[in-house]
């Protein structure tokens, strides 16, 4: 049962016959929708979606797989299923007439929830045996019943003689039926609702099942009435009644007479419910009931209109509008004494609510499923009747009751609405559901389109002549003057139908004239409607490729007035300006709509784009900027379309070339002209623009664009000052120009590099620098990431962490500038020749520069030939451009770290890469100001001042690039630069000191940036002449005494030297350093800095053996002799300690200073004439003591010597 109603629309009679009896359950009225209705609107037990109707309708049988046993129980009787009908029928149906009194006995019944169950079970039980029995009586006439030939004289057997009579029979049978039944509208009221058990099974009272076996008996006795007038063929006369007119019944007078009451039943039931509520809410009630009393009208739509088509007999519209009519009639006693007596507060309203509801029941197929595209019947008729009704007295407004009124309390929104209204009430196929949401008055409209365009296409012009007469008449000074404003919005409405279905330029016309008539005040007030009426002609006209001239001329003026009173109003006068800004984006929206619409412009187009949008554009604030840029761009874009339309055209073969060049002549100018106003009153304005914060950076660009785009299309069009090369004047303007913000540069240049057709174009027009300026300007937007603001000091930068600083809007415009830009051919060979892979770091537009500035240098150190290598350094200079003027914001005062990170990061990354080309004379100029402005500023320069943690914390990460790109340069500079070696030392030299820490202890000095220089020493050659730079510094200022006083720092700076020693291979003349070293362990006392130094002492005399073999130093023995004349006087215990310990490292070193040291105590004791200086001799004599043989042999010399 869940799956009949999806497949009775498809199944023959023969397949139906496999599925069971179960399937073919007799069908009935339920509005207890389930799941088993398969999804449709209906009771999967209905009528409709069992399929009952279609097999009606088809002359099936009715249900093909019941009754099919020899006997059948009905009434709780058995009974023979081929001859009950015929031997039995009055006894059936007296049975039946008892059942019907039993339900109606159950309703006097209480119908507590405690009695729901039972009183629901016997309800069910009897309508279910009634509704068994009419399905029997439809089936036996089917197959059973027999057509008799009346004119044959042959004895009949007894049976013969009933079943000949059954026909007559069934007539009187069903007449007494519905005799008793009486009227739907007379039954009392059912509560439609349900009581549900514990179960969730729904329980019913007996009213509820007492109104549906009705519905069932009437619909069923007109199935059966069908099927005998199909069966036999031919009238059937009833013997017991008579009609009311005095004629004998049949079969077909019966079926008209049901049919008849049945619809005075339905009305009456619609009646009742449309009485009992507002009007307001008619619209959206319901006229049915139940779901049941609505698959009742479907069902007699379906099969009075099939009927109709095959009989002679009235259609369902023709029988409802009889009975209709009889409602509308004034006097009751002018209505039909058969007719029930029907009587409506509102009985024109309710007739059009009624035929409304009931249209809408025709999307309903044979199965209950909707069918949007099903056709409606025609009740035109009816209709203008009722319109006669509606309008009785001339000029008397049109007005339905229960219509909404809301298309009248609110105007039009836009011109362009009006005119989609205007449309909808001209189209030939009308929207079934307009009623529900249009105004009574749109219906109207409506209907006079539809009036007009027949009366128009079967009689030409005239009638729309005297409509046009009727309607102008109606309307005058006086009828203007008084107009309200929705008159003067159903006033547009009218007119613009009226230009839609007939004369445009005609009913255009007289509207202006009218519009002179409205009261200086009422036009002050609704200027805004007028102005969208105004405008709405206009879009007209533009649809059906009119010259606009006419009306251009006016509007543009009022515009150019209400632009010049926003342009001198107040800011403060908020209203004001808000009234006239209005006005002026009425008119703005609707020239677009224009310009959009028009299949080609003419000279007249060209007054819609006047001075007023000179005027406008400077009183604009963002917002509006925003409407105004957008309206721009979408006019901008139309000129071109038109323009490339032309130049397809002429482009054409088998057309008049002659013909066709002049026509296209002249429409070029056309365009040439709207092209020249844009130009004169919206690029001067973009162009004054570029470097304020006033228009918003994206349509600032987007704008710039496409007028780019339009100097390629159109380069004629463009100021004479851009001329002779419109296109190169843009893009230097707003793509090359330093001073325009990076967010605009960066969309623009996207939008100039996605147009393939102008890069090849200005790639190979001689100007030679496209490429590298382009490619200039996108170094700028990434190293100016993080600049929100070039103009304004105090709201510079983006104040957010490093993830989250740059704007998303903007990273993803530079990672599409990004990937347009490594698409040029000058990028790409670039990268080709260095063969460094950029596809994929092309979504990071720091990692890109970053490998673009590696594939310049690697690039450059390629090249063999000295032109090459000229030619290249220009090339790449052309790239930076003014770089440092790209960084300078991040310097100023206002500190920003990632702005820091990002400058220090990539100056650093371009010194070391273009090393080579920094070791040119052309670009040595550069690196100096790098080096003067990032790391040797005026505030590094000052020791005492502690710089802000950000930019030492760049300096820091990026410090190692500088050393080691400055140290190539030093060693392949074309003509050798004491300038360039001493900013290396004073690099050295300021940050040794500001990266040292406090602490010697600290454990990762090995990350000094100084340090970090120095590794990787395989790959860079020169690194060795950093070192010794590093060691010069050192000796000169780290390890210097003022006097007696030690050096700051002096653990530290020791540390370090031992850190430098580890990490690096012993050249010689690190030597330099180990007179301070032996100095600090003279004459400092601190345990930390002796410890240190000996650290160092030792590491360095290690150092010297592996370079020395057999023979120590001599640079070694040298410092130590000049030690020992400097301090073997003064200071001899310390120096002959410090040797003791060089000793234990390398004998040789002090075998070789045993002359030095004797003759050192010598001196010393002579100096102070005191003879021997036991105390002296005692400690060097301990010292000789660790030095062997030779020692020994020395000990003995000063023993023996008596001087």
């Amino acid at each position: 049962m869940e799956n009949c109603s999806a497949a009775s629309t498809f199944l023959t009679d023969s397949l139906e016959l496999e599925l069971g009896t179960e399937w073919c359950k007799p069908p009935y009225f339920s509005c207890a929708v389930d799941n088993r209705g398969g999804g449709k609107h209906f009771s999967g037990e209905s009528y409709l979606c069992s399929g009952a109707l279609k097999r009606l309708i088809l002359n099936l049988d009715p249900l093909p797989t019941n009754f099919e046993e020899d006997t059948l129980e009905i009434f709780g009787i058995q009974w023979v299923t081929e001859t009950a009908l015929v031997n039995s029928s009055r006894e059936l149906f007296h049975l039946f007439r008892q059942q019907l009194y039993n339900l109606e006995t159950l309703l006097q019944s209480s119908c507590d929830f405690g009695k729901v169950s039972t009183l629901h079970c016997k309800a069910d039980n009897i309508r279910q045996q009634c509704v068994l029995f009419l399905h029997y009586v439809k089936v036996f006439i089917f197959r059973y019943l027999k057509v008799q030939n009346a004119e044959s004289h042959v004895p009949v057997h007894p049976y013969e003689a009933l079943e000949a009579q059954l026909p007559s029979v069934l007539i009187d049978e069903l007449h007494g039926l519905l005799l008793y039944i009486g009227h739907l509208s007379e039954l009392p009221s059912v509560n439609i609702g349900a009581y549900v058990n514990q179960n969730q099974i729904k329980l019913f009272p007996p009213s509820w099942h007492l109104l549906h076996l009705h519905l069932d008996i009437h619909w069923l006795v007109l199935e059966i009435l069908y099927m005998l007038g199909e069966k036999l063929k031919q009238v059937v006369y009833g013997h017991q009644f008579m009609n009311l007119a005095s004629d004998n019944l049949t079969n077909i007078s019966l079926f008209e007479e049901h049919c008849e009451t049945l619809l005075c039943d339905l009305i009456s039931l619609s009646l009742n419910r449309y009485d009992k509520v507002r009007s307001s809410e008619s619209l959206m009630s319901d006229q049915c009931p139940c779901l049941c009393i609505k698959e009742l009208w479907v069902l007699l739509i379906h099969l009075l209109d099939h009927r109709s088509k095959w009989f002679v007999s009235e259609s369902f519209w023709n029988w409802l509008n009889k009975l209709l009519k009889t409602l509308l009639e004034k006097s009751s006693d002018q209505r039909r004494s058969s007719m029930p007596v029907i009587q409506s507060r509102d009985p024109l309203g309710f007739s059009w609510w009624i035929i409304t509801h009931v249209a809408s029941f025709y999307k309903f197929d044979r199965h209950g499923v909707p069918d949007e595209m099903r056709k409606v019947e025609s009740n035109w008729n009816f209709v203008e009747e009722l319109l006669k009704k509606s309008i009785s007295v001339q000029n008397s407004s049109f007005s339905i009751s229960w219509l909404p009124f809301k298309g009248l309390a609110n105007t039009m929104k836009s011109p362009l609405s009006m005119l989609e209204m205007v449309k909808t009430c001209c189209c030939d196929k009308q929207d079934q559901e307009l009623y529900k949401s249009s105004s009574s008055y749109t219906i109207f409209l409506c209907i006079l389109a539809k009036v007009v365009k027949k009366a128009m296409k079967s009689n030409g012009p005239h009638p729309w002549k005297q409509v046009k007469g009727r309607i102008y008449s109606k309307f005058h000074q006086k009828r203007m003057e008084e107009l309200t404003e929705v008159g003067l919005q159903n006033f547009f409405s009218l007119f613009l139908l009226l230009a839609a279905v007939a004369e445009v330029e005609d009913v255009a016309s007289h509207v202006l004239d009218l519009l002179n008539f409205l009261k200086p005040a009422f036009v002050t007030s609704q200027r805004a409607l007028i102005w969208k009426g105004h405008m709405a002609f206009l879009l007209m006209y533009a649809q059906k490729n009119l010259d606009i001239g006419v009306l251009a001329e006016k509007f543009s003026c009022a515009f150019r007035e209400k632009a010049k009173e926003f342009l001198v109003s107040k800011n403060e006068e908020m209203v004001q300006r808000q009234t006239i800004w209005t006005l002026l984006s009425i008119y703005i929206d609707g020239v677009q709509e224009v310009f959009e619409t028009s299949y080609c412009l003419y000279p007249s187009h060209e007054k819609l784009l006047n001075d007023g949008f000179s005027m406008l554009l400077r009183a604009c604030r963002e917002s509006e900027l925003r409407t105004v840029l957008s309206f721009l761009q979408a006019v901008l874009a139309r000129i071109r379309s038109m323009h490339q339309q032309l130049c397809q055209e002429l482009q054409r073969d088998n057309v008049d070339l002659f013909v066709v060049q002049s026509s296209l002549s002249a429409k070029e100018r056309h365009l040439a002209a709207v092209a020249s106003a844009l130009w004169r009153h919206f690029f001067s304005f973009l162009k004054s623009q570029r470097m304020s914060q006033v228009v918003p950076f994206s349509q600032l660009a987007d704008a710039a664009a496409d007028f780019t785009l339009l100097a390629m299309d159109m380069p004629s069009t463009a100021p004479s000052d851009f001329q002779p090369q419109p296109v190169i004047s843009i893009i230097q303007l707003f793509g090359w120009d330093d001073i325009i913000c990076p967010q605009v540069v960066a969309r623009y240049l996207s939008h100039v590099l996605q147009n393939s057709t102008l890069c090849e174009a200005l790639s190979h027009s001689g100007y030679v620098s496209f490429q590298a300026l382009t490619i200039r300007s996108w170094i700028r937007c990434v190293l100016q990431m993080y600049i929100k603001n070039l103009s304004g000091p105090d709201d510079l930068l983006i104040d957010k962490n490093l993830e989250q600083a740059v704007e998303k809007e903007y990273m993803k415009q530079l990672v599409e500038l990004t990937r347009l830009l490594f698409n040029l051919s000058e990028v790409k060979s670039i990268f080709s020749k260095a063969q460094v892979e950029y596809l994929s770091i092309s979504e990071d537009p720091k990692k890109a520069l970053v490998r673009f500035f590696q594939a310049v240098g690697i690039t450059y150190g390629n090249l063999q030939t000295l032109s090459d290598k000229s030619a290249m350094v220009t090339k790449s200079l052309e790239y930076l451009g003014e770089v440092l003027k790209y960084i300078k914001p991040y310097l100023g005062k206002k500190v920003f770290s990632a702005g820091l990170q990002l400058t220090y990061g990539m100056m650093g990354i371009l010194v070391k890469s273009w090393a080579q080309i920094f070791a040119t004379s052309k670009a040595q100029k550069l690196l100096f100001r790098i080096i003067d402005c990032l790391l040797l500023p005026h505030a590094v320069l000052q020791q005492e001042k502690e710089l802000p943690a950000p930019m030492l914390s760049a300096i820091q990460k990026s410090l190692p690039l500088y050393l080691q790109g400055m140290c190539i340069v030093c060693c392949q500079s074309q003509n050798p630069n004491a300038y360039l070696n001493q900013l290396l030392g004073n690099v050295i030299e300021q940050y040794i000191g500001r990266f040292l820490p406090a602490s010697p202890y600290v454990s990762d000095l090995g990350q000094h940036p100084v340090l970090l220089a120095l590794r990787n020493t395989a790959t860079i050659p020169p690194i060795s002449s950093l070192k010794k730079c590093i060691v010069q510094v050192i000796r000169k200022s780290y390890l210097e005494y003022k006097g007696s006083s030690p050096p700051p720092r002096l653990a530290s700076i020791l540390a370090f030297i031992l850190q430098l020693f580890k990490e690096t291979n012993t050249d010689i003349y690190e030597v330099e350093l180990l007179p301070g070293i032996l100095k600090c362990l003279v004459l400092v006392s601190e345990p930390q800095v002796k410890r240190l130094a000996t650290e160092n002492l030792q590491y360095m005399v290690k150092a010297c053996q592996v370079g020395s073999e057999e023979e120590p130093s001599s640079q070694l023995t040298s410092v130590f002799r000049q030690f020992i004349q400097d301090y073997g006087m003064r200071y001899y215990y310390q120096v002959y300690s410090i040797l003791e310990t060089v000793a234990t490292l390398d004998q040789q070193v002090v075998i070789h200073l045993i002359s030095t040291l004797t003759q050192s105590l010598k001196d010393s004791e002579q100096k102070w004439g005191l003879g021997r200086n036991i105390a002296q001799r005692e400690a060097y004599s301990k010292l000789l003591s660790h030095l062997g043989q030779m020692g020994q042999d020395e000990m003995q010399r000063l023993e023996n010597d008596n001087t």
